[in-house]
């Protein structure tokens, strides 16, 4: 007895102790990685043959929900900017997939060109789409900037405002009556938690004098993803009595992505080196953010929901502009009659072109 309480005694603490704390920090980090990972896509339906269109497909969230529904039997279209990236995307989906799959099966997985800074290339890809589908079963309008400087494109819009917004609410509505050619069409609108730390003017929903004056990149992301949620609510409204369903979802805060490369926090090598232990930590990668997506496109038990804010697979609540639907009402107005003065404008300046050859002839 007395040789035990000597050998306790005399035993290091930290030598007892320490394989204790280690098993419990790995697993104080393993449960909060799980928590922040998120819901996963709670089924593993099929949506064999189903037509997919999904913008910004070639790298990171938008990625990820093209290969997911590749595995699951769509036929996806990458609708992006940069073909090279696309098409290389496309061919490692086919690859990838190709390798685990029975003999015989062929994925189908194509890039096409959709630049969302031009509304005249928006009209030409859907025009593109609309000739050669018959219809459109699901819509992810996924593509997205973020930290980007003052700027304005071709169109005179400021550069977050068209690309996450106007572009998508454009693309859509050309879209919509081949999505009403489906059993059950999808819309499905990629919003952000940053929707929540927006200020929008109810005279002025879009802001468009706003920027030129004051201006702030992460300001105008908000601005722009609050009028995501906003126009989906509405939209809804407008479908109702349609086979469409439209619903919005944040993917979380993702790293791996674009978006983080253009921060600022990312300018600096030192930053970069505190910051990603953290990100790994706390943020979810691009597989875990194009989960709640997924989830929209596929799951049955979605099929009359609509006008909806999702987060981490499930409905959530937006912020509380996000829910006026009065507000909601004036934008998706204005953005319409925003969108069919500039329609106009363009094809009064196709026909101008077109008189200007006649006479050229």
């Amino acid at each position: 007895m007395e040789s035990l309480m000597s050998i306790f005694e005399n035993a290091d603490p930290f030598k007892t102790w320490w394989p204790t704390i280690a098993a419990a920090v790995v697993g104080l980090l393993i449960m909060v990685r799980t928590i922040m990972s998120g819901q996963r896509c709670p089924n593993d339906n099929q949506i064999k043959e189903q037509i997919v269109i999904i913008t910004g497909g070639n790298s990171g969230i938008g990625f990820e929900i093209a290969k997911a529904l590749a595995t699951r039997g769509g036929r996806i279209i990458l609708a992006c900017r940069n073909m090279p990236a696309a098409e290389r995307a496309a061919a490692i989906i086919k690859r990838e997939l190709g390798c685990r799959a029975a003999a015989g099966r062929v994925f189908y997985v194509e890039a096409r060109y959709l630049d969302l800074c031009s509304f005249d290339n928006v009209h030409r890809f859907a025009r593109n789409i609309m000739s050669e589908f018959e219809r459109i079963d699901v819509l992810v309008n996924n593509a997205g900037v973020i930290f980007q400087p003052t700027n304005t494109t071709v169109d005179g819009f400021e550069l977050h405002l068209q690309v996450n917004y106007l572009a998508h609410f454009l693309l859509t509505q050309l879209l919509l009556p081949h999505l009403r050619r489906s059993e059950n069409g999808r819309i499905i609108n990629t919003s952000a938690h940053a929707h929540a730390a927006a200020k929008i003017e109810f005279d002025d929903p879009l802001n468009v004098g706003t920027w030129a004056v004051k201006f702030h990149a992460r300001d105008a992301f908000s601005h722009s993803k609050l009028c995501v949620v906003l126009a989906t609510r509405w939209l809804a409204r407008e479908l109702k009595e349609s086979n469409v369903t439209v619903n919005c979802c944040t993917p979380g805060l993702v790293r791996g992505t674009a978006h983080l490369r253009n921060s600022p926090l990312m300018s600096a090598i030192c930053v970069k080196l505190m910051t990603y232990p953290w990100m790994w930590l706390f943020m979810k990668n691009p597989t875990e953010g194009a989960q709640c997506a997924i989830r929209l496109a596929t799951d049955p038990q979605l099929k009359h929901v609509t006008g909806e804010y999702f987060n981490d697979c499930e409905i959530a609540a937006s912020s509380e502009p996000g829910k006026d639907m009065e507000l909601a009402k004036k934008l998706y107005m204005q953005t319409m009659q925003v969108l069919e003065k500039i329609t106009k404008l363009q094809v009064s300046k196709e026909l101008d072109a077109v008189e200007a050859d006649a006479e050229l002839l």
